[in-house]
């Protein structure tokens, strides 16, 4: 790892099934190897799931059951795709559920995997340490960023964006090693990004929710900014409390 304009990176994507990468099965795959000056060098695939796609995830990608009926089954290009991923950096938007399906894929074609090692940089936590996009999808980032679209929500179209949208996010970054040092550590979070406290301010939401919310399997970014808002008040109660000689009567 050097200085990050003249690293090489590996980007892919999946379109799936599903969000489930146990029960769930990938129908597209797409990698390319980059550097800051051009794709390298790429690859893509329609996968038949032998599963049927479910209509809801149809309307997400466009793929349907006669796109992929007849096409290379996931254990026919497994191999090909872990061999092209290699020992690269992976960079993903929401990467680690990218890995995780084809980890499962891999298992499942009994084929052995170290995807789950692999260094990765998530771009969808970048997005959130720039925290200047509406909010944090490939899409918003494509439009904020002025990132000409590549069609419809298929992977090499996102592998491309994608690609774009980490150029953008990397600028306050000299190498590769101090961005990766960076997202070692949780990232604060501006607004709620799930549930129905979605899109609010920290600060404005219940107590309870907050209690009940730090103690879900969320992610570490989430977890931390919900222990942050908790701490915040517990501190402002004792301040409070410290300041009025009255409080204990």
């Amino acid at each position: 790892m050097g200085l990050i304009h003249k690293d090489t990176f590996l980007c892919f994507d999946c379109e799936s099934t599903g969000l489930d990468p146990e029960k769930d099965r990938l129908i597209e795959i797409a990698a390319a190897t980059f550097t800051f000056d051009g794709i390298l060098d790429s690859k893509e695939d329609l996968i038949d799931p032998s599963i049927s796609i479910p209509q809801h995830t149809i309307e997400i990608h466009h793929i349907t059951d006669e796109m992929v009926r007849g096409k290379p089954l996931i254990k026919e290009v497994v191999a090909d795709y872990l061999s092209f991923i290699g020992d690269h950096i992976v960079v993903g938007h929401g990467i680690l559920f990218d890995l995780t399906l084809l980890d499962s894929e891999s298992k499942r074609s009994y084929i052995g995997s170290n995807l789950l090692k692999q260094k990765y940089i998530d771009t969808l936590r970048m997005a959130r340490l720039y925290g200047e996009s509406p909010t944090n999808s490939l899409e918003t980032l494509r439009k904020h960023f002025n990132i000409e679209a590549h069609g419809a929500h298929r992977a090499m179209n996102d592998v491309i964006v994608n690609i774009e949208v980490f150029k953008h996010l990397s600028r306050k970054f000299k190498t590769t090693e101090e961005l990766m040092k960076r997202l070692e550590k949780p990232i604060a979070l501006k607004l709620m990004p799930l549930g129905k406290h979605k899109g609010r301010l920290f600060r404005d939401i219940p107590i309870e929710y907050l209690r009940w919310a730090a103690n879900q399997n969320f992610d570490q970014d989430l977890l931390f900014s919900l222990r942050s808002e908790l701490k915040k008040r517990k501190q402002g109660n004792l301040f409070s409390q410290a300041s009025n000689p009255f409080s204990n009567l």
